[in-house]
């Protein structure tokens, strides 16, 4: 039997049945249903979906030139805020970026979980997601 499989063959629970029981913990949440509902207005506007990646698509020109050691224009500047000022105004678009704030939060606290876990060797306490570096960081 893999590790994947539904039951062991003493019956106890998998890493597949905890992580459905995690993912229907969070589908129980009371933000769940708002949270998603703010996500499936952004995915059902295709008007807005467009916006948005052109206003990706423009940050990440500006970025790659910046990165090149180019300098950005007041120009190009200017247009990209007007593009993200503009694309803000949507109260749908603004429901979405906080949407994914949201859902990036809960996805960045079960991966720091869980590699808290395999790092520790063990369940990790409260103590162990400490905010300070820690040793070996080179502050100390």
């Amino acid at each position: 039997m893999t590790a994947m499989n539904t039951l062991t063959s003493t019956g106890t629970l998998t890493i597949e049945d905890k992580t459905t029981e995690l993912c229907q913990n969070i589908l129980d949440q009371s933000f769940f249903p708002e949270l998603h509902k703010k996500v499936e207005l952004f995915l059902n506007d295709e008007a807005l979906k467009y916006q948005f990646q052109m206003l990706n698509d423009r940050s990440s020109h500006l970025q790659q030139k910046q990165s090149l050691g180019a300098e950005l224009k007041p120009a190009e500047i200017a247009e990209f805020e007007g593009m993200r000022a503009a694309f803000l105004q949507n109260p749908t678009a603004k429901n979405f970026l906080e949407a994914q704030e949201q859902i990036q939060k809960i996805q960045d606290q079960i991966h720091t979980s869980l590699a808290k876990t395999f790092e520790l060797g063990r369940l990790p306490k409260s103590e162990d997601f400490d905010s300070s570096c820690g040793s070996g960081c080179g502050c100390h």
